[in-house]
């Protein structure tokens, strides 16, 4: 992973900072591994949104299309704890620009930059109201496409 970033693992991430709450802690006094896959589920969300009014849940209904996750990887890297602020980032890392994308998550806890999670998960655009794969519409094509500088750091970190 490179530092030519600020200690992102790729440039130009979309970031969502979360704070952790007592609700996030499990028996263990960190927050339990299941919340870190929420945040991911919620940055996705936030990072949809942020493109514009066009972005939006009922945008999804109109186009008549959702993304799916099909696969996660995940690396636990870090704890956290109440109050800590995560810095929840992401990039769209591959697309066919049809019917399948990857993201990739990065999350750093904001006192100390120190990366505390990272997941890859593949995803499928599917018909919401069959269920079935479909070809992504052009507003999901122009989301899940990946950035220039993403793709040439892609081919530097290989």
């Amino acid at each position: 992973m490179s530092d030519d970033w600020n200690g992102w693992d790729l440039p130009d991430a979309y970031v969502h900072r979360i704070t952790v709450s007592e609700r996030d802690i499990d028996s263990f006094g960190h927050a339990n591994n299941a919340r870190y896959l929420e945040w991911a589920d919620e940055a996705a969300w936030t990072h949809w949104f942020s493109k514009g009014e066009d972005y939006s849940m009922e945008a999804c209904a109109a186009e008549d299309r959702g993304i799916a996750i099909i696969r996660t990887e995940a690396d636990y890297l870090g704890h956290v704890h109440v109050g800590d602020e995560i810095d929840c980032a992401v990039w769209i890392t591959r697309s066919d620009q049809r019917l399948r994308a990857e993201r990739r998550y990065q999350f750093r806890r904001v006192s100390d930059g120190v990366t505390v999670f990272r997941a890859l998960t593949k995803v499928v655009c599917f018909q919401l109201s069959t269920g079935r794969p479909a070809r992504m519409t052009p507003i999901f094509s122009n989301h899940y496409s990946v950035l220039p500088s993403v793709a040439a750091a892609l081919v530097t970190e290989n």
